[in-house]
């Protein structure tokens, strides 16, 4: 996020710059937002591996699929909400999580959270990924 007016990340004086993601920002332009992409082949509906970080991938190569429909980029997301099915998997996996993030991402770090939920729709899903973009006008 290098305009530093849109967006604009939200840092209170004397807080420090959080590790791997912002607290806050806002921006003005056209909102984009994504129904929650989970690590499948979207064209097929099949998953080609059952490994998290994998998934985490695939989801995240989806949803960069999608900003491009919209007219969107990696940097124009402003917000992810992740929901995992397993916690020791994601955490024992962030090294590799991350590693995907930056090749499909690249250094956007928006607000985000990471919520563990008991399952999703899809039974060997390990990660759904919310996303919201705003592109400025």
């Amino acid at each position: 996020m290098s305009d530093e007016t849109n967006p604009r990340i939200l840092r209170p004086k004397g807080w420090p710059r959080p590790s791997g993601y912002s607290d806050g920002l806002v921006a003005r332009g056209s909102l984009v937002v994504l129904a929650g992409q989970i690590g499948w082949n979207p064209v097929t509906a099949v998953f080609e591996s059952d490994d998290i970080s994998a998934q985490v991938g695939q989801a995240l190569r989806n949803i960069v699929a999608l900003l491009e429909e919209a007219g969107a980029e990696p940097r124009h997301l402003v917000r992810l909400t992740w929901f995992i099915t397993d916690r020791e998997a994601y955490i024992s996996a962030r090294r590799e999580i991350g590693a995907a993030y930056r090749e499909v991402i690249g250094a956007n770090y928006p607000p985000m959270s990471v919520v563990v939920v008991s399952g999703l729709i899809e039974a060997r899903a390990k990660v759904e990924i919310e996303a919201t973009a705003v592109v400025p006008e």
